[in-house]
């Protein structure tokens, strides 16, 4: 595996486990507890990770 490979899947591990967080904390009181605005951000926030971790697991589908 190249060296760029491996940081490709580093940073899919790293941004999932983030995504994972983030998904996790839209079900709490706290997230509930925001003004709509910041929860507004941290939803369209989920969105681009979501995407992001798609393109990822795409591009590790090309080399592997």
């Amino acid at each position: 595996m190249e060296d760029y490979q491996q940081r490709i899947l580093d940073e899919k591990t790293e941004l999932d486990t983030k995504l994972c967080s983030l998904k996790s904390f839209l079900y709490t009181d706290p997230f509930k507890e925001l003004r709509i605005l910041d929860q507004s951000l941290l939803l369209q926030q989920e969105v681009a990770m979501s995407e992001y971790s798609s393109i990822l697991a795409e591009r590790i589908c090309i080399f592997q």
